[in-house]
């Protein structure tokens, strides 16, 4: 069977179609951590996509699940866990045992930037360092018991980087992701220039015309929406909103988003993907 896809409509969105390496890139690297980054920079990732917790004694760390279990060889929530008790942890061996039957890592043949836990701040470093613009997309992930204290960490530390106020080139060079409205309208209250992006996992009645949350400016629905619903990127754009869709690994699925005209695409693969689009 044949399907019918929307014409192409990339009228609020850029020339091009931005990729974005999830958790760095993370399928040739362990997610969230310093080499990830480095990778997804030196395949030409446009951004950087990163997920914050606030630790106990408050601290933005790159940890995406609310417990350290998945990718450490500790255990317990970070929020209280403090940056000491994560720098001591091993976040990297697992990627390199995960095809194998899992074993307690062995320190003495690690590469730190591999398997230390990563601050925000130093991510944030990584990218000033880089010698051309790579944004960074910073999801907030909730609940948490810190509620709106990780919005007033977060943009206190993007303001130290300058990277709350549009300039003459345009928005500031990061945006803030969540699947929370209320996070969103936080980081918007505090620091009106950084765009925010409302993450969507199913599409609900209320925003399958393209409506967001007020002020919020980027739809990022994942991409089994766009599988079932395809015309939804154009109501999106209609509406006057980018379209950011996560996480597009599958060759199928970047010439899904390609040819619905999305704006940016989320990815474990900068470089396939980069490849796949023809930009590389």
């Amino acid at each position: 069977m044949t399907t019918a896809y929307p014409l192409r409509d990339r009228t609020p969105g850029p020339s091009r179609i931005s990729v974005v390496a999830h958790r760095g890139a993370s399928e040739d690297a362990p997610e969230h951590t310093l080499a990830a980054y480095r990778r997804a920079i030196e395949d030409g990732a446009d951004a950087l996509e990163c997920d914050v917790r606030l630790t106990a004694d408050g601290h933005l760390v790159c940890v995406h699940d609310r417990r350290v279990n998945r990718t450490s060889n500790g255990r317990g929530a970070v929020s209280a866990l403090e940056l000491a008790d994560l720098a001591a942890l091993d976040f990297g061996s697992w990627k390199e045992d995960e095809d194998a039957a899992w074993e307690a890592p062995d320190r003495q043949h690690e590469d730190p930037e591999r398997t230390s836990v990563l601050t925000l701040e130093r991510l944030l470093e990584l990218v000033s360092d880089a010698d051309r613009r790579v944004e960074l997309a910073i999801e907030t992930k909730h609940p948490t018991r810190w509620a709106g204290q990780v919005e007033e960490r977060l943009v206190a530390l993007l303001e130290r980087f300058g990277h709350t106020r549009a300039s003459a080139d345009g928005p500031p060079p990061v945006r803030v992701m969540s699947f929370s409205a209320r996070s969103l309208h936080r980081v918007r209250a505090a620091a009106p220039d950084i765009p925010g992006v409302y993450l969507m996992q199913f599409l609900t009645p209320r925003h399958r015309d393209g409506r967001l949350p007020p002020g919020v400016g980027i739809a990022g629905p994942g991409v089994r929406i766009l599988r079932a619903h395809p015309d939804y990127v154009a109501k999106a754009h209609r509406a006057g909103h980018q379209v950011h869709v996560w996480t597009v690994n599958d060759e199928a699925d970047v010439e899904l988003c390609e040819r619905l005209g999305v704006d940016a695409i989320i990815t474990n693969r900068p470089k396939q993907v980069r490849v796949q689009l023809g930009l590389d």
